[in-house]
């Protein structure tokens, strides 16, 4: 009898550190170079898709109507190749020095600047005589907008103007800011360059050299992957576990966006509780659904939603897992205000096992894939860990940065919460 106390106690924490090596080894696979940002440039998406599905046959779960994976179509602006900026004699690097629009288009041109500041639009008749001298004359082929010196309340509104100004001018823009780079996807083209670049990057009466490589891509092919495990016994309940793959790719050859936190950390969770249902088949269905296209504008899961590859009346409930790496702050649930009776059990089960250090409630929002099974009547949670890494939509969100610091306990309080929301 003592021995056998002995191996289950041996055993217990050996699981969990399975656990938390299998989110590290799924992480790091999916931030590594070779899979591009698993975005839009060398199929990066496609590669990481491929990844999944392999993962899912290789643990042994059932594609869902013969197939692991749900294709759609749609555009997006890629920037697949050279991605220079030169001020003056120097070379600024991408992603750290200057951060290129999205939706910008590319091109090859020495560009002679004029400094738009705060001080000349304050100025409304000089800022319009200067405009109109530049625009008639072409005594300057670009602007470059610096509010350093406006007051920080009406600083937001300057920037939009300072994008909306390519509508008029028709020429490149530069945006000097000291906020954070943050970096997007788009499935539109501006009409020129708008360009973000850090202060000190530039100086006023310094030409701008741009070798820029932009390709706007028409019906791309993305692809949802979807796995299913089928409960034993008589049950119909399913839960449902999302988090998309998909991350901002490439920008250039050279700089990619790693996405660890957003959300390589997410699919890990996702491929983690796959294995552990698998391992411990429950009484109830569990599908599982990593979406491409969540950065884009959540175009996987609208499209799932549309094309439901599952009866979406069937699912009982679906956890959304997006940014998974953390958790030393504890974690917040989308949708917590909506379904009250679900969160009070999941803070219920935490306050029984001490899982994490706190469960933030937040109503509903838009702003992961969770938002268009909200919006079809399926009842949803979108979960994030907060905590000290604050790197996101940057070359710094890499796996390295990561902590997994609640990887074993989000887990097991994920677990509980499925076993009891089915054993109603």
């Amino acid at each position: 009898m003592h021995k056998l106390l002995l191996i289950l106690l041996l055993f217990v924490p050996l699981t969990f550190f399975a656990q938390l090596e299998e989110a590290r080894r799924i992480t790091q696979t999916l931030c590594s170079p070779e899979f591009h940002g698993r975005g839009y440039v060398n199929q990066g998406d496609s590669i990481a898709a491929e990844f999944i599905a392999a993962e899912f046959q290789k643990l042994g779960l059932d594609p869902i109507k013969g197939n692991y994976f749900q294709s759609f179509t749609h555009n997006v602006n890629t920037f697949p190749g050279k991605m220079e900026v030169k001020t003056g004699d120097r070379l600024l690097q991408p992603g750290i020095d200057f951060l290129i629009d999205p939706s910008s288009p590319g091109g090859n041109k020495t560009l002679n600047p004029i400094l738009v500041n705060y001080e000349l639009i304050k100025n409304e008749p000089q800022f319009i005589w200067t405009i109109k001298h530049v625009l008639k004359d072409k005594t300057h082929d670009a602007f470059v907008f610096d509010f350093s010196s406006a007051p920080k309340d009406s600083v937001k509104d300057f920037i939009k103007f300072s994008r909306d100004f390519i509508t008029v001018s028709k020429m490149p823009v530069f945006l000097v800011t000291e906020d954070k780079f943050t970096w997007s996807v788009s499935d539109e083209v501006l009409l020129a360059p708008y360009i973000l670049l850090k202060p000190g990057t530039w100086n006023e009466g310094e030409s701008i050299i741009l070798d820029i490589d932009q390709q706007f891509k028409v019906n791309y092919n993305s692809r949802n992957v979807m796995a299913m495990i089928k409960g034993k016994g008589c049950s119909k309940k399913t839960i449902v576990f999302t988090a998309h793959y998909d991350h901002l790719g490439r920008m250039g050859s050279d700089t990619y966006f790693p996405g660890g936190n957003d959300n390589a950390s997410g699919t890990a969770m996702l491929l983690v509780m796959a294995k552990y249902f698998k391992e411990h088949p429950p009484k109830f269905n569990v599908l599982f659904i990593a979406f491409a296209g969540e950065e884009a504008g959540l175009l996987g899961s609208k499209y799932f939603t549309e094309n439901p590859q599952y009866n979406l009346k069937k699912i009982d409930f679906l956890i959304n897992l997006d940014i998974m790496g953390s958790g030393e702050e504890g974690v917040t649930v989308v949708n917590a205000t909506l379904f009250e009776k679900e969160f009070a059990l999941l803070q219920e089960i935490n306050k029984e096992k001490n899982y994490l250090t706190q469960i933030k409630s937040r109503g509903p929002a838009a702003n992961s894939d969770h938002y268009w099974f909200t919006q079809m009547g399926v009842p949803a949670f979108f979960i994030y860990t907060m905590g000290p890494n604050k790197n996101y939509h940057d070359v710094f969100d890499s796996y390295e940065n990561l902590s997994f610091a609640e990887v074993i306990d989000m887990t097991d309080m994920l677990v509980h919460f499925a076993e009891k929301l089915t054993s109603k």
